[in-house]
């Protein structure tokens, strides 16, 4: 697990990144292809309106004006030119948008915003008609798409050629903008996606790495139970080749010495199938509670006196004030004794030689306080933050004769918590630490 974890969020990490330049890329591709798609349609619109416009153009009413030098055609004294109506003449900058925004309609444009000019003629392109920012527009030609379209006359004009023809200019502000706004909802819905992806890649590389946890744990679980059983197990089998030895059959108190040893292993098993089974029974939540007034100071003085012998080979010493006036509780006697006597079992392992135990008892308001407080090694940062994890173990440095599942303080906080109460750490590393239980008085009748 521990190799094939690494290879696996490399892969997910390179597999969203894939996903992310292919996006990028895509949006790349799809505002570039965009782009020409409005650029082509825009130039069939305009051109279908100015061939609209030129069935007006190819009007040319005869006038007679001073003869061109060069026609010797006619009389010296006249000539002949031709003129025709401008667009301007027949129609309204009004009218010619309309024709325009009815021609982008069709072209599936509809949401193009544009502006429109008419020249007067081909070469100083002199306008004869604009809309309203078209030469504010004009000026920008970095941005801005320009259509330009030449309004001929229809064929058939017998002096066609003669006279300048006009042109119909287009342009279209700020082009990738506009690309951008018509693909808003694309684009949202790519971003959603997206999120959506690396939502999943989150949740992949935390279910992950809770896994690997879990892997973890379970491994040091079954390396502290194997111990745990192991010691137990060969006491008992040595206390057994014991009592088979003929000189030890000869002495009833030897007798008696090895039977007490393999009834106190006994126990110990026992009290460690108890722990694994109150787990199994805190995950499914069938902690039965047997709930009535009982006195804490009482509770209190019941699991010390389980500790004396282990107190004395710390050659320790026990500071107890009990000052609660009232220390009347409602509360399971079992498990509230045996929270009391896995705090106090703890400040007992994770101490060295000379310890000093302080237990003291305060009214807080409606609650009862319960200190325990002992000068032993004491827990940095990260264990005070995790204390109460289930199958969590404190990191003991040079201290190796601690023992444990890692239940403890996680059967501390879930009968704390099934009491309505609460439960505070302080903790300096090499100075010892301090828990505080808070747990809800007994109602005065």
């Amino acid at each position: 697990m521990k190799r094939i974890f690494p290879v696996i969020i490399v892969l997910i990490t390179l597999s969203l990144l894939g996903i992310i330049v292919l996006q990028v890329s895509w949006f790349r591709d799809m505002t570039a292809l965009r782009q020409e798609q409005i650029k082509q349609k825009a130039e069939e619109a305009t051109t279908e309106v100015a061939i609209e416009l030129s069935r007006h153009a190819s009007i040319a009413p005869y006038m007679k004006i001073p003869r061109k030098p060069g026609l010797s055609l006619l009389p010296e004294d006249y000539g002949i030119g031709y003129t025709r109506p401008t667009i301007s003449q027949h129609y309204s900058d009004f009218e010619i948008k309309e024709k325009l925004q009815k021609s982008f309609n069709q072209k599936d444009l509809k949401d193009v915003h544009f502006e429109f000019g008419v020249t007067s003629n081909s070469n100083a392109y002199n306008l004869e008609l604009q809309s309203q920012n078209f030469i504010k527009e004009a000026n920008d030609e970095v941005h801005n798409k320009r259509v330009i379209v030449p309004i001929i006359p229809e064929s058939g004009n017998e002096l066609e050629g003669l006279v300048p023809f006009e042109h119909l200019i287009l342009i279209i502000p700020d082009l990738k903008t506009q690309v951008w706004e018509s693909m808003v909802w694309m684009i949202i819905g790519a971003l959603v996606f997206t999120f959506i992806i690396i939502t999943a890649f989150g949740v992949t590389v935390q279910a992950l790495l809770r896994q690997k946890k879990l892997s973890e744990i379970k491994t040091d679980f079954i390396n502290n139970m194997t111990h745990e059983f192991k010691t137990p197990l060969a006491t008992i089998s040595l206390a057994v080749d014991a009592l088979r030895n003929e000189k030890v059959m000869a002495q009833p108190d030897k007798m008696s010495y090895f039977s007490g040893i393999i009834k106190e292993e006994n126990k110990r098993m026992n009290k460690h199938v108890e722990t694994i089974l109150q787990a199994a029974l805190m995950d499914k939540q069938e902690l039965k509670l047997n709930m009535k007034k009982v006195h804490a100071h009482e509770l209190l003085r019941n699991a010390l006196n389980n500790y004396q012998l282990q107190i004395q080979d710390k050659n320790g010493k026990v500071e107890i004030n009990l000052d609660a006036e009232n220390d009347e509780i409602i509360a399971d006697e079992a498990h509230f004794t045996n929270l009391l006597s896995n705090l106090i079992d703890n400040a007992i392992k994770y101490s060295k030689e000379n310890l000093v135990l302080r237990i003291s008892t305060v009214d807080y308001g409606k609650f009862l306080q319960i200190r325990i407080q002992d000068n032993g090694i004491g827990m940095n940062k990260e264990t005070v933050k995790r204390i109460f994890e289930k199958f969590y173990r404190a990191h003991t440095g040079n201290l190796h004769n601690v023992k444990g599942f890692g239940l403890g303080m996680n059967y501390v906080k879930t009968v704390i918590d099934v009491h309505k109460g609460r439960i505070k750490v302080d903790s300096t590393l090499g100075k010892g630490s301090c828990f505080t239980v808070e747990v809800p008085l007994a109602e005065k009748s």
